[in-house]
């Protein structure tokens, strides 16, 4: 019943392909912004175009990719994927040794490896819906959830030290060799596929597949509220960062290594929430633990604009966050075992993709809009305000269960693939 219940060999070949991307992942955090900064030696302007520019064009550039995914064997999507990645990582300390890093480098390879996530992602999930029971996708989900708190609370100051110490271009490296071995992973995963069935559509049906996803999100009663409020409250939270990272490094004086400490420590509560989200269902059921985990997530960002100067202020972040980040561990793997269930089989590629899409671009809009606040009111009341708009995203949830999605009824719906984790 608990997170220990095993899931076969065949998923955990799958396990073990996602820590080690999502490790190599962590190590390479900001990378890119290092690299401009450190060796291009870019300014504010085009540091935040690298940032919040390159993930939201590789979103629209994924949006065709969902329907291509529906109907194409999952796994060796994946596998692709992986080495897409690979292959564009290294591509960048191949042009630093040859002299010929540029800044566009960057700003094309951070576009194409966010479309390559996306299509990643939308692959995942509809290989994990057919590779693990319905009763068993949150303890899959838990365990890629611990997997991701685990892999930022090692990952973030081993990659740090490694910049520091080599320079940002390894980890870089580090981040491509982590996704040719999770290609190798997945490839071991073994076992058939079914080619999905694709039935002969006019040009209109095919150009109308592009917004199937979307389609499905906004008119099923449970998801349309799940999708509104996760991508509302990802982006408030994302939206802080920056102005919290001017308010701490800036007026209130922390040093970097303070100031990392404040957001590392506390992934240890994504941790402990990801191992309590199964029992939590097992005992209380999916729409209560997502009703209270949801609303109980949203409650903590209001406490951040309270920061001051010292160990005290250094505390009551990390205390915030620690909270958050608790609630968040619980809610997430939840939330992607209701997504799936309550999807077709046919239609999983494409909802993800389009809940990936839409996320992206909804962070960078909000990024940017709080940049702006955070310049013309100061970075403590941009805070503020995402925390009292956060606080309003509760009474988005659903108010009533639903039970899982229906069968796919006809031939030319395509089966779903075998495995695979949602990568987030």
């Amino acid at each position: 019943m608990g997170s220990r219940r095993p899931l076969g060999r065949r998923f955990g070949w799958l396990w073990a392909a996602y820590a080690i991307s999502t490790f190599g992942t962590s190590l390479a955090f900001d990378a890119f912004s290092l690299i401009a900064v450190l060796v291009l030696h870019a300014g504010p302007a085009q540091v935040s175009a690298l940032a919040a520019v390159g993930p939201a064009v590789g979103a629209v550039l994924a949006v065709p990719l969902g329907p291509w995914v529906e109907f194409r064997r999952k796994r060796p999507v994946m596998i692709a994927m992986d080495l897409v990645r690979c292959g564009l990582l290294l591509s960048v300390p191949a042009a630093y040794l040859l002299g010929r890093l540029g800044f566009g480098q960057l700003l094309v390879v951070s576009m194409v490896v966010a479309a390559a996530d996306i299509t990643f992602n939308a692959a995942a999930g509809a290989c994990l819906k057919a590779l693990v029971r319905p009763p068993d996708l949150v303890v899959a989900n838990g365990r890629f959830e611990a997997t991701q708190w685990t892999s930022t609370v090692l990952g973030l100051p081993l990659g740090g030290a490694a910049a520091g110490l080599f320079g940002p271009v390894t980890t870089v490296v580090a981040d491509a060799v982590s996704y040719l071995l999770s290609a190798a992973g997945i490839r071991a995963v073994g076992g058939g596929e079914p080619r999905p069935v694709r039935a002969e559509a006019p040009p209109a049906a095919r150009a109308a597949m592009v917004l199937e996803g979307w389609r499905h999100l906004l008119a099923h009663p449970v998801l349309r509220p799940l999708f509104l409020n996760a991508v509302l409250v990802n982006g408030l939270i994302m939206a802080t960062a920056p102005p919290a990272a001017v308010l701490m490094l800036g007026p209130l004086g922390f040093p970097p290594w303070q100031y990392a400490l404040a957001f590392a420590v506390p992934c240890l509560g994504g941790l402990l929430g990801s191992r309590l989200a199964g029992p939590l269902v097992a005992r209380f059921g999916r729409h209560r633990v997502l009703r209270t985990a949801g609303t109980l997530r949203a409650c903590w960002l209001i406490g951040l604009p309270f920061v001051h100067p010292g160990v005290s202020g250094l505390l009551l972040v990390m205390a915030v966050e620690f909270a958050m980040i608790v609630c968040i561990g619980v809610f997430n793997p939840v939330l992607a075992a209701h997504r799936l269930e309550l999807t077709e089989p046919d239609r999983v590629a494409r909802t993800l993709s389009a809940w990936s899409v839409t996320g992206k671009l909804t962070i960078a809009a909000l990024t940017a809009l709080w940049g702006l606040l955070a310049a013309l009111t100061g970075p403590r009341t941009a805070i503020a305000l995402a925390g009292a708009l956060i606080l309003t995203t509760p009474f988005l949830l659903p108010r009533r269960p639903a039970g899982p999605a229906p069968a796919s009824p006809g031939p030319s719906r395509a089966p779903a693939a075998e495995t695979g984790p949602p990568r987030r």
